[in-house]
């Protein structure tokens, strides 16, 4: 695949970055490995995880997907071509949103020891925390940035009204500034991404990481019966977004994949990487056929047409 820049850093990515969250919870550790070889082959080189992946699997503690990623580039030697994100600030046990200073620092040690790396290219604020001043979590990344632990800061899931505190703050006092915004936004999920937090990344050249990019599988057609549904490892999300909009607009996307003998993921995702505010969306697999659609969606060109015709779905 051919690379792009991310937003104003020096990382040349994919256009597609995959998803972290399977590794340690609907892909063992066998099986994580096969898809990682897979995506290394097909060109992804850049990685999505969180210190907090994949800890909701009964068992599991958090820190299971870096740690397989982890093993896998220690087993392979392809650190140096790897573009590893990861992110900070969940529950890992402390029992709460923490973005302090102590958190940070403390944090960052474990995810690299699990990565096997001594240093992370993009690391996150995973959520906003309302308890700790901008200040410090900016000041805590500074250190982790001066001592080369970290190459760029980006923030995940911030109000307008905080990033734009944050991004204030860095050019007031010099504080580093995010480089990248990592929202939720996807064909029939776009509330989540605001005009004004589009507009503060436009004006401050953030690039912008998609997540739930298919909708939790959604956009891919898997799902057609309440059977479907309750089958999901994702049933609170899928369940949660099911409705008859949802339905009329699957529709849609799928006659548009008919026209181009392409599936509704690669539609989907060919929509996003048409959004002039989209860096790169962030998708991920299971199954290794699943990757197919993401090589159709990078070469994939929808008519103006189509994409008017998707812009004006109505979704959330």
């Amino acid at each position: 695949m051919k690379k792009i820049t991310l937003g104003t850093t020096e990382l040349k990515i994919s256009p597609l970055i995959f998803g972290g969250n399977v590794f340690g919870w609907t892909l063992n550790e066998k099986e994580s490995f096969a898809m990682l070889d897979a995506i290394f082959e097909m060109g992804i080189n850049c990685i999505d995880t969180a210190d907090v992946y994949s800890r909701w699997f009964p068992g599991n503690k958090g820190g299971e997907s870096e740690t397989i990623i982890g093993k896998w580039m220690k087993a392979r030697g392809n650190r140096d071509e790897m573009i590893i994100c990861t992110k900070v600030g969940m529950d890992v046990g402390q029992g709460g949103i923490d973005l302090s200073e102590k958190h940070i620092l403390t944090s960052i040690d474990n995810s690299l020891k699990r990565l096997q790396t001594d240093y992370v290219d993009l690391y996150y604020a995973h959520k906003d925390d309302k308890t700790t001043a901008p200040s410090e979590t900016l000041g805590a990344f500074k250190k982790l940035l001066d001592t080369g632990k970290i190459k760029h800061i980006g923030a995940s899931n911030f109000s307008s009204e905080r990033l734009q505190q944050s991004l204030q703050l860095s050019e007031e006092t010099g504080l580093p500034k995010y480089a990248v915004y990592q929202p939720e936004y996807n064909l029939l999920v776009r509330n989540n991404f605001s005009e004004e937090n589009q507009m503060l990344c436009k004006k401050h050249d953030l690039a912008t990481v998609t997540y739930f990019s298919l909708a939790s599988g959604l956009l891919t057609g898997k799902y057609s019966s309440k059977e479907d549904l309750d089958a999901s490892s994702r049933t609170d999300y899928v369940k949660k977004h099911w409705n008859k909009e949802t339905r009329q607009a699957l529709k849609i996307i799928e006659s548009i994949s008919k026209n181009h003998t392409t599936s509704m993921a690669a539609v989907s995702l060919a929509w996003l990487l048409a959004q002039p505010q989209v860096t790169a969306p962030i998708v991920s697999a299971t199954k290794k056929s699943h990757l197919i659609a993401f090589r159709e969606a990078v070469s994939l060109q929808l008519s103006a047409l189509e994409i008017e015709k998707l812009n004006k779905l109505r979704v959330s």
